[in-house]
């Protein structure tokens, strides 16, 4: 990023260049387009760094004529697969069983949901990473559990690389457009983070609120059951039907 550039987004900034975007201008001053890869790696390692100012900033960049459009959408998105790759590898240390046995542990999880969970991306893995690369929160996170069940790496990076280099491109190519007024784009796209955490903080509780009725509903057949209650055979099957509990649940991948 040349002097030219930075008094630029200097100015658009209302002022001298502080705390995070200062940092993000300077890694990009000293090592360019690189520095663009560098930056969308740790992003991915740490999703807290958002990519909604690195890939706007370095579209903003080109825009100047400081660094070239297509180097840095290249160069983010080979970061972002470098990311990824670190996280599946860590997903893939961490292993199904060592995961099995965390929740086993854990109140509200049962390790049959883990099991369900796996069997559904065993099935649909590559369209969730495809699309999870393109949807906040999850665009990190994702690479876990195709690492945890072991998704064959040439299919991992194959849409890994995909859905990086559409999300990408949209967020540098819309910061190359809007120039100076690059910050739209965060802007934009912290509603959109903002609706999809509402998303799953819904689903959370939706699910919470599930799975104590069904543990109080199982408390109180098991006890009609020690009192020796002659409908609780009846009553609990319908109950576990009711409640998604017909699977076994021993722990087993459901057959």
């Amino acid at each position: 990023m040349t002097s030219h550039a930075t008094e630029q987004l200097a100015a658009s900034s209302g002022g001298a260049l502080t705390g995070f975007t200062g940092w993000v201008v300077s890694v990009m001053e000293t090592l360019g387009v690189a520095g663009v890869g560098l930056l969308v790696a740790l992003e991915n390692i740490f999703p807290p760094i958002p990519s909604e100012i690195i890939l706007p900033l370095a579209g903003f960049t080109a825009s100047q004529g400081s660094m070239n459009l297509f180097g840095a959408i290249v160069f983010a998105t080979v970061g972002s697969v470098v990311g990824a790759l670190g996280l599946y590898y860590l997903g893939y240390a961490f292993g199904l069983e060592r995961l099995r046995r965390w929740a086993s542990k854990i109140p509200l999880i049962d390790v049959v949901d883990i099991d369900k969970t796996v069997s559904w991306f065993a099935k649909h893995g590559p369209a969730a990473v495809f699309f999870g690369r393109m949807i906040p929160l999850f665009r990190s996170l994702i690479s876990i559990p195709a690492g945890v069940e072991k998704m064959r790496l040439s299919v991992f990076m194959l849409f890994t690389t995909l859905g990086s280099l559409i999300w990408n491109s949209i967020f540098v190519v819309a910061g190359y457009l809007l120039g100076e007024n690059w910050q739209l784009v965060e802007d934009y796209a912290g509603w959109f983070q903002r609706i999809v955490i509402a998303l799953v903080l819904i689903a959370v509780v939706w699910w919470v609120q599930r799975r104590i009725r069904r543990n109080r509903v199982e408390r109180r057949l098991a006890a009609e059951i020690e009192a020796g209650d002659p409908h609780e055979s009846d009553q609990r099957e319908s109950d576990q039907h009711r409640f998604g509990r017909h699977d076994s649940e021993d722990g087993r991948r459901p057959q």
